[in-house]
């Protein structure tokens, strides 16, 4: 599906700012923050700290399982408006209401 508009993200590990994650022509990008590479740990196993962009051409599969499914999917979908086949628009609107330390929130949005 075609966007005007490139979407990102803001990663947070424990509340702390850890990276940017965004869509790209190609698929998707991750860079970490240069003062979180600091003194940070990865937010996955899967996302090593590194001081260049990870790229995938798929949305990297530790965001992915962070997203709802089944009929709790369905209804987020459902009241938001979100294709159900969109990742990353799910991920943005349910990533900040979380279980685990890991939490994502659409940069730009408090």
């Amino acid at each position: 599906m075609a966007r005007d508009k490139k979407r990102k993200a803001d990663v947070f590990y424990y509340d702390c700012f850890a990276g940017i994650l965004e869509e790209t022509e190609k698929g998707y990008r991750f860079v970490y923050s240069s003062n979180y590479l600091k003194t940070g740990k990865p937010v996955s196993l899967s996302l090593p700290l590194q001081k260049g962009p990870l790229e995938s051409d798929t949305l990297f599969p530790f965001f992915a399982g962070m997203n709802s499914e089944g009929w709790y999917r369905d209804i987020v979908c459902a009241t938001k408006k979100i294709d159900p086949t969109d990742e990353f628009g799910i991920l943005l609107v349910t990533g900040d209401n979380t279980i685990g330390a890991v939490t994502v929130r659409e940069s730009g949005v408090k």
